[in-house]
Parts: structure tokens; sequence; C-alpha cells
């Protein structure tokens, strides 16, 4: 049985790619992952506001004089302060990293605004990064903003993290655009070796006791795979870049499903949170069975089998899918 694919140029043994999680903290966790299967792995993310605070905080020391003779303690900052040099650590990890696994790594950027953090794409790269994933999340709050300008922030971002690398690179991204066919289309245009969907937008709640903001995060479940699964299976036919599958997905069947509408690689964190590097195992033994059952070789036979390749308007095939199923919910609870 023949599972391997190929993800942003690279050749991947299977399509089960961990995704950015605190599990790529620790690098006996990622040596777990590979052992148990992973064909790859997305480190988690390194963020703007990580890499500004950092070089914010170094300005601040290199520009104080006072107290600047070389014997004085005070001229160094106070180990809380500069506790967390996040940036530079993750260099180091993406290089002990590549050292302990044969499998690729990929970085992971976050951030919105234009400025000097994307220059560490090109940092990641010289780290030994295999290729890079540039997650943009982004609320457009601002009610002066129009829908364009959100794209054209997206576009911008995208290209100038490219030009500062020669390693592929893809965008992970939210659904929330007003066509988001054609979002991806451009980023396409613009140079994206290939897009990751979706991005979960972690939502704030409020806490009812001591009447605050608070940050809320809830683990992924199968049910939200359905978004992803729709968007791959009508931008297959239309993309030649690479198209990863994230978001709800826990078991076999649901890399299975991504396949058949067409990516060509499942991402996951969830699960592996839940249950362990061990899972992997698992997912590819069922999904070995199943291929073996349904007759298939290998996955590239699979892959796209189910999209909308045959259908000339993807719209009006998604729209007569909505109709079907709400009147056949009526029909069936009025009998």
């Amino acid at each position: 049985m023949n599972l391997e694919t190929t993800y942003l140029g690279l050749k991947l043994k299977n399509p089960l790619v961990p995704s950015a999680s605190p599990l790529s903290n620790e690098t006996d966790q990622v040596k777990k992952m590979e052992d148990s299967g992973a064909s790859a792995v997305v480190m988690y993310s390194l963020f703007e506001e990580q890499i500004n605070q950092e070089n914010r905080a170094l300005d601040h020391f290199l520009q104080t004089p006072g107290d600047s003779y070389a014997e004085a303690l005070s001229y160094f900052p106070e180990p809380d302060e500069y506790h967390n040099l996040h940036a530079e650590d993750y260099l180091e990890q993406i290089m002990e990293l590549k050292q302990a696994v044969d499998i690729p790594v990929i970085a992971s950027l976050n951030g919105t605004s234009e400025g000097g953090w994307m220059q560490y794409a090109k940092r990641m790269e010289e780290a030994g990064a295999d290729a890079l994933e540039l997650n943009i999340y982004y609320i457009a709050g601002d009610l002066n903003m129009t829908s364009a300008d959100v794209e054209n922030l997206y576009i911008n971002d995208f290209k100038a993290v490219k030009q500062n690398v020669d390693i592929p690179v893809s965008v992970k991204l939210g659904p929330y655009f007003s066509s988001f066919g054609n979002m991806a289309k451009r980023l396409e245009d613009a140079g994206a070796d290939g897009l990751v969907l979706f991005n979960r937008f972690y939502q704030p709640d409020i806490d009812l006791e001591n009447l605050e903001v608070s940050p809320s995060l809830e683990l992924s479940s199968s049910f939200e795979k359905r978004l992803p699964l729709r968007w791959i299976a009508m931008l297959r036919p239309h993309l030649n870049c690479s198209l990863a599958a994230t978001t709800g997905i826990h078991t076999a069947k649901d890399v299975i499903k991504m396949i058949l509408a067409g990516a060509d690689v499942t991402m996951m964190a969830s699960v592996l949170l839940y249950h362990g590097p061990g899972v992997l195992r698992n997912i590819l033994k069922e999904m070995a069975e199943w291929m073996e059952e349904k007759e298939y070789e290998s996955l590239e036979e699979m892959k796209g089998a189910m999209s909308s390749a045959s259908v000339a308007d993807p719209s009006a095939f998604e729209r007569a899918n909505y109709i079907k199923i709400l009147q056949g919910f009526r029909i069936e609870h009025l009998r």
C-alpha cells in the first residue's frame, strides 16, 4: 500500500502531519510523533508580537547609557526582563529538531502588520527549516477597513515574507472572506506554494464572576472538518498549489475524506493532545485497511476522487446540495 504524497514539493511517506501545537516545543515529543508515523511536523508559531517585544527590549538596553561601564552588573537586564527571548529560542529549536529527526520540519511564523518580524523567515530558513507556514491571524475591527483592504493586507504580507526566502511558503488562513475562492487564487498567483485550510479563530468569552474578558480555548472535534472538506473539494480542480486540510482531523475516516476531496496532507493537533502521538499508528493502520477494502493501491489514486472536478460551477453544485438537505430534513420530520 503506497501512502506517499507530495506537499510543498516535499516527498512525504504519508499524509499525516502534526500541525502547530505545544507538542513541538519538546524534541522528545517530535521524535515520538516521527516514530509513530508522522511524515513531517509544523512547529509551534513564532508570533510577530514576540519578535517585536524582544527587539524593543534590545533597543532599550543598547540605548540606555547609565551604569554602562563593563564591570557594572546593572548594565545587563535583570533575568525577569529577558527570560523569554523566544525568537532566538525558536531558531535553536529548529536546529535541534533537524538534528534529532529525519522528517521535514516546517517553521510557523504568525503575524499581520508589515515589519521587521518578517525577516525572521530568512533566519528560519538559515536555521534549517524545510518550509515555512505563514499564519495570518487578523480580525478586521476597523470599521473603515474594506474587504479589499483586508485581502490586500494578506497578499502584501505574503509577498513580503516570500521574497525573503527560497524555501516553500504556505499560507494558513481563515475562511472569512467575501469570496474565498478568489482569495485562494490570488494567493496562488502571488506565489504561494500551498494553502492550509483553515485557521481556528479562538473566540474570547466573558467571566461573569469577575466581570472580565477571558481567553477561551476548546480543542476541535471531527464535526469541524466539514468546512475545510467543502472548500478543498471545490478548490482542488482549480488550483495547482498544495492543499493542507486542518481543523477537525481526528480519525482515519477524517483523513480519508480529506484526501478524497483533494487534500495533499492532513494536519492535526487536538487528537494528539487528547491521545498522544501513538494515535498516528492507529490512523495509518485503519487507512491502509480501508484502502485495501476499496481496492485503492495508492494515495495518489484516491486524491481528489470526490472533488468538484466534474462540476462546471461548484457554487451551483453546493447550492443544490444545500436545498436537498433542507428539503430532506423537512420531509423526514413531517412523516
